[in-house]
C-alpha cells in the first residue's frame, strides 16, 4: 500500500561511528501515529531510568509526521530526548524546512546514539550516511557553522540542525537551530547534543513523499487552506504573528514584569507588533510550504544595534527578554534574541534566568559583576550575562547555565523562593495569577512549565469550556479542560502539525488528511485517545525517572505572592486551589491520589509497561 510513511528509520551510534536502518512495525504506526508519539515510546523502551541525560546512553531523536513533506501545513518536525535541565521527558518542536528533508532522505525519524570521540557532524545524503570531522568549525555559532557545512558540502540547498557555543559549552537550556533560523528550544536538546560532540546534521532528499490518495489528499488539502483563510485568528497570526500577545497579555494582567513580581508593563505596546513593525519588520515570511506566514523578516533600522537582521521577536522572547527584564526598547530586545539565536540557547530560560539573577542581585543574595550594574532594565547587564552563560564563564555564567532550580539551590539565602519554574523547566511568558486552569497545566506538563501541551487561557477569559460556565479565578472544573486539550495536542502532536493551523484546521480535515495520506482510517476521538496514551507514557517515564506528585506544583510567587496589578489584582493559586485542582485532575486522568496511572488506565489504553517503583 502507497502511504506517506517511509517505514525506516535511521539510527546512528556515534561512538561506533556506524549506521543502521530499523523498519517502523505497524503497532507503532496504529498506535502512536508519529512525531511525538513516535518519540515517546522508543525513549521509554530505549532510555532506562536513570540514564545521565549528558551520557552517551541518552538518546537525541529528530521525528517528522505522517503529514510532514506534503502539502499539507504539516511541516514542522520534533526533537525528543530526555532533558539535561529538567532530568525527565523532553520534545521540542522546530519550524522551517529540515524536517520535510529527513522525509525527503527516506526516513521518518532520525535516532542518534553514543558520542563521539572528536567534534563532528553527520552528512546524510539519501541513504549515504557520513560521519565527518567538525573540528574546523567546533566554536562558531549556530549560523556561521551553518554556511561553513554547506561550504563544504558545496550545496546551499542543505537543511541543517545544528549547535552553537552554548551547545558545545552544554549549557542546560541549549538550543537545537534549524534550517532556517528556526529552533527546538526549550529544555536543552542542543546540551545534548554537545554532550554527544555533534556539531550538526546535515541532510540532503531526493525522494518526493507519496500518499496514499492524490486526488483525495488534495482535496483535504484544500479544505485545509479554505480553513485557515477565513479563521479570524489565523489572519491575526498572518498580520501579527505572535506579537499582537504582548497587549493582550498586558490587558488581562498575565504579562511577566520584573521577574514575574507584577503583570503588567507600562511600556508594552514598545514590544508589541506595532513597535515591531516600526522598527524591524520589512516583510511577511513563512515555513516551508505553510499558508499562514506568520513570521516576518527585516533589519533592526534605527540606533545603536542598527543594521542587524531579524525576524519577529516572538511573543514569549518580547514577555521574558523584554517587559520581565523591564527593558521596552524593541531594537535592543531583538539584539539580545539575536545574540541567544547564535549562540544557540533558548531566550525563554535565558530571559527567566537574567530576571531571576536581577532580582536576587536587587535583594542582596548575588553581587553584580566588577563593572556591570546588575538591575532591572539594564541591556548591558543582559548582554553580559547573555555572553558569561554561552560561554559558562566562571561566576555567575557557569551557575545560571544551569537554569534558575540549580542556581537559585546554590545560591540559597531564600533564592529558591523567586525562582520562577516547574519541574526545572523556566515559566513561560503567561503568568497564571489570573488563570488558574493555566495554573494547573503548567503543574501538569510533561516537559516541565510549558504553555504548548493545553492552553486554557482563552477558553478561561471567555467564560466557557464546551458549554459549560468557566470563572477564570476559580480551581473548579478546570481539569477535565486542561487534560482535554492536551490529549489533543499531544494526539495532533504526532502528524507533526503547525501549532498556528490548530486555530482553524477542524479535527475532521486532519482525519482526512491523515487518511488520504496514509490509507489509514482515524477520527476526533482516535487523536483524543492517541493523546492520552502519549500522555500517560510520558507520566510513566517520568515517575520512573524520581518525578512524585509533590513536583506537580506551582513556583512560590504564584502560590504564596497576591497579583499587585491588573485586573486580577489580589489574586493568587493558593496551596489548596492547587490540591483541588490536582486531585481532580489525577481523577480525571484515571490516576491515582498520588498521580500515578491505574492499571486499568494502562490496559484501556494497551500501555504495556513494566512499572521499576
Amino acid at each position: 500500500m502507497t502511504e506517506a510513511y517511509t517505514n525506516k528509520l535511521l539510527m546512528i551510534d556515534l561512538s561506533h561511528e556506524s549506521f543502521e536502518i530499523i523498519p517502523i512495525p505497524d503497532v507503532l504506526k496504529q498506535e502512536y501515529l508519529g512525531g511525538k508519539g513516535f518519540g515517546a515510546k522508543l525513549l521509554i523502551d530505549k532510555v532506562p531510568p536513570g540514564t545521565d541525560p549528558l551520557g552517551p546512553d541518552n538518546l537525541l531523536m529528530f521525528m517528522t509526521g505522517p503529514l510532514t513533506g506534503t502539502m499539507a501545513p504539516a511541516m514542522r518536525g520534533c526533537v525528543v530526548t530526555k532533558s539535561p535541565l529538567t532530568g525527565i521527558f523532553l520534545d521540542s518542536y522546530f519550524g522551517g524546512s529540515f524536517s520535510p528533508e529527513i522525509k525527503y532522505a527516506g526516513y521518518d525519524g532520525i535516532i542518534i546514539k553514543g558520542a563521539a570521540k572528536k567534534p563532528v557532524f553527520i552528512w546524510i545524503d539519501d541513504d549515504q550516511v557520513e560521519i565527518r570531522d567538525a573540528r574546523s568549525i567546533w566554536g562558531t555559532d549556530a549560523l556561521e557553522s551553518n554556511r561553513l557545512i554547506k561550504q563544504e558540502l558545496g550545496d546551499e540547498s542543505i537543511k541543517i540542525a545544528g549547535i552553537g557555543q552554548a551547545g558545545e559549552n552544554q549549557v542546560r537550556y541549549a538550543l537545537i537551530a534549524c534550517e532556517y533560523n528556526r529552533q527546538a528550544g526549550r529544555g536543552g536538546a542542543g546540551a545534548v547534543m554537545g554532550s554527544k560532540n555533534l556539531k550538526a546534521v546535515a541532510v540532503r532528499g531526493t525522494n518526493p513523499v507519496k500518499v496514499h490518495d492524490p486526488d483525495g489528499f488534495a482535496r483535504a488539502c484544500e479544505k485545509a487552506f479554505r480553513e485557515l483563510e477565513v479563521s479570524p485568528d489565523v489572519e491575526a497570526f498572518r498580520q501579527a504573528g505572535t506579537a499582537s500577545s504582548v497587549e493582550f497579555a498586558n490587558e488581562t494582567g498575565l504579562l511577566p514584569h520584573k521577574n514575574y513580581q507584577t503583570g503588567t508593563f507600562s511600556k508594552a505596546s514598545n514590544l508589541a507588533d506595532k513597535g515591531q513593525s516600526k522598527h524591524l519588520w520589512l516583510g511577511s515570511n513563512a515555513c516551508m510550504g505553510c499558508p499562514i506566514r506568520c513570521s516576518k523578516i527585516g533589519a533592526i533600522r534605527t540606533g545603536k544595534y542598527k543594521g542587524i537582521v531579524t525576524d519577529i521577536v516572538e511573543y514569549e522572547s518580547a514577555g521574558l527578554m523584554g517587559s520581565n527584564l523591564d527593558i521596552s526598547d524593541i531594537r535592543a530586545v531583538a539584539h539580545l534574541v539575536k545574540l541567544c539565536d547564535c549562540y544557540g540557547m533558548d531566550s525563554m530560560s535565558t530571559g527567566a534566568v537574567i530576571g531571576f539573577a536581577m532580582e536576587a542581585c536587587e535583594k542582596g543574595m548575588i553581587v553584580s559583576p566588577e563593572g556591570i550594574d546588575l538591575k532591572f532594565g539594564s541591556v548591558e547587564a543582559a548582554e553580559y550575562l547573555i555572553h558569561a552563560i554561552a560561554a559558562r564563564k566562571e561566576g555567575l555564567g557557569d551557575l545560571l547555565s544551569c537554569g534558575v532550580k540549580s542556581a537559585a539551590k546554590k545560591i540559597g539565602k531564600g533564592a529558591a523562593d523567586i525562582a520562577v519554574h516547574t519541574k526545572g523547566l523556566e515559566t513561560p511568558a503567561w503568568g497564571p495569577r489570573g488563570v488558574s486552569g493555566m495554573g494547573l497545566a503548567y503543574m501538569t506538563t510533561d516537559r516541565g512549565g510549558c504553555h504548548q501541551r493545553g492552553f486554557p487561557i482563552s477558553y478561561e477569559l471567555a467564560g466557557e469550556w464546551e458549554g459549560q460556565t468557566l470563572d477564570p479565578l476559580s480551581p473548579v472544573g478546570k481539569a477535565v479542560m486542561v487534560a482535554a486539550l492536551q490529549n489533543y495536542s499531544a494526539g495532533t502532536d504526532t502528524l507533526v502539525k503547525c501549532d498556528f493551523g490548530s486555530y482553524g484546521i477542524s479535527a475532521a480535515t486532519y482525519a482526512e488528511l491523515f487518511f488520504t495520506a496514509t490509507g489509514r482510517q482515524i477520527t476526533q476521538e482516535k487523536f483524543m485517545e492517541t493523546g492520552e496514551r502519549i500522555w500517560n507514557l510520558t507520566r510513566l517515564f517520568n515517575l520512573a525517572e524520581g518525578m512524585d506528585s509533590s513536583k506537580d506544583t506551582l513556583p512560590r510567587r504564584f502560590v504564596e505572592e497576591p497579583l499587585p496589578d491588573g485586573p486580577s489584582k489580589g489574586h493568587l493559586i493558593s496551596k489548596k486551589d492547587m490540591a483541588y485542582m490536582k486531585q481532580e485532575y489525577y481523577k480525571t486522568r484515571g490516576w491515582n491520589e498520588h498521580g500515578v496511572p491505574l492499571d486499568k488506565t494502562l490496559k484501556r489504553l494497551r500501555i504495556e509497561y513494566a512499572k521499576s517503583s
